[in-house]
């Protein structure tokens, strides 16, 4: 998963060969989540406070994240996003 954001041990990427609403996938120890872009559903299993961080973190940067899930479905190389400071 090419990673395009790392903020309090949790590391957030994109596929490129994923299908379905531009989503990311965030990843703290042993769980994990794919996060719907526009809307903020998830789905999976996070700590409750990871989870307030990657959505904090999301809704800052959705045109960022939205970007990227196009530049991911031309195969283009993805872009950094600043992380969650």
């Amino acid at each position: 998963m090419p990673e395009i954001s790392r903020f309090l041990g949790i590391v957030i990427g994109m596929f490129y060969n994923e299908h379905g609403a531009a989503h990311f996938h965030a990843v703290y120890g042993d769980h994990e989540i794919a996060v719907e872009v526009e809307s903020g559903v998830f789905l999976g299993n996070f700590p409750p406070r990871a989870l307030r961080h990657v959505l904090e973190w999301a809704a800052l940067h959705k045109q960022e994240l939205q970007d990227n899930w196009e530049l991911a479905r031309q195969g283009r190389p993805l872009n950094r996003i600043a992380p969650l400071e």
